[in-house]
């Protein structure tokens, strides 16, 4: 028996409100542009709106005229969606709580979860939405989960309960030895002005 493989998250799609509050919020508050429209195949009283997250992705709302805003939050039973989350830059993310709070929107305030930030808030359906912004970029040629498993093998060879910022710069380092070759025969740390 084989694997079926992956390639990465194709597309999430969500039930909305009406048109204008999904289009408000999606575009509006979280800066998507719109860029597909049509009939929900399986429902034609509802449409199908399409917004790109900034990676080329997509994220889609099924809305329908008689669905209005309602802030009460979904089930979080096991199984159901707990929150969807998105990537930002730290200069965006340093703009996040004073954007929200211009707003009126009520949210988490910054979250530090070690090897990046958050901060919560709720949809105008009560879908928890986290924006997160990782402390580091990749070297290159690696990816943010080469970095993150580099990095918790590190966080568990030195019994540590959670990834720190150490833990990123110690992976990072270790994935730019392995793969850039060097002509220098000792790689290890020095102190030239000692």
């Amino acid at each position: 028996m084989q694997k079926i493989q992956t390639q990465g998250v194709h597309h999430i799609t969500l039930n909305g409100a009406d048109r204008a509050t999904s289009i408000d919020f999606w575009e509006g508050v979280l800066g998507m542009p719109f860029v597909f429209d049509q009939p929900n195949l399986d429902r034609p009283e509802e449409a199908h709106l399409y917004f790109d997250p900034g990676d080329g992705r997509l994220i889609t709302v099924f809305c329908n005229e008689t669905r209005k805003p309602d802030p009460t939050p979904p089930p979080s039973d096991p199984g159901n969606v707990h929150h969807v989350a998105f990537a930002i830059s730290q200069a965006t993310f340093r703009q996040v709580a004073a954007r929200l709070d211009a707003r009126g929107i009520d949210h988490s305030g910054v979250k530090d979860r070690g090897f990046m930030d958050s901060i919560y808030f709720r949809d105008p359906l009560g879908l928890l939405i986290e924006l997160a912004s990782y402390r580091f970029v990749p070297p290159e040629g690696q990816t943010v989960g080469s970095v993150m498993f580099e990095a918790n093998q590190i966080r568990l060879a030195r019994g540590d309960h959670n990834i720190t910022e150490e833990h990123l710069a110690d992976a990072i380092e270790a994935l730019t030895t392995a793969a850039t070759r060097s002509l220098s025969t000792d790689r290890g740390p020095k102190n030239p002005y000692g």
